[in-house]
């Protein structure tokens, strides 16, 4: 099942902070944390090839004991985390010779596909 913790807000010295009209408490999603043999294995496929799905997830999944969903949510935070890697890399050689790279829509989308990481534990 999904793992979360106690309600944001909520503190040894009063009550959870309900989240917005009077609704349920708002909870936070617990983090996974993952394993160097599983972070190892997981970079070795995602230099094979940076999207994984079908079977090749589930078989992926099941080898590393984690759930499908961490499996997908893991490569897509890494596809983010190599597309940024890029974009520094290419600014810096263009520095490099001078040239100033104005402010793209590229680089805006990555600022955008950061905010829209998930971290997902089932």
């Amino acid at each position: 099942g999904l793992e979360l913790s106690h309600c944001v807000g909520a503190t040894s010295l009063g009550p959870a902070v309900p989240w917005r009209s009077g609704g349920p408490c708002k909870m936070k999603r617990v983090r996974t944390v993952f394993k160097p043999e599983q972070l190892e294995r997981l970079e070795q496929e995602f230099l094979k090839q940076q999207y994984m799905v079908g079977t090749e997830r589930v078989d992926l999944a099941a080898t590393l004991h984690l759930t499908e969903t961490q499996v997908k949510v893991w490569f897509q935070n890494r596809r983010i985390k190599w597309r940024k890697q890029s974009m520094e890399q290419k600014a810096a050689k263009l520095s490099q010779f001078g040239v100033i790279q104005p402010a793209t829509a590229d680089s805006t989308d990555i600022k955008d596909h950061e905010e829209d990481t998930v971290d997902v534990e089932l």
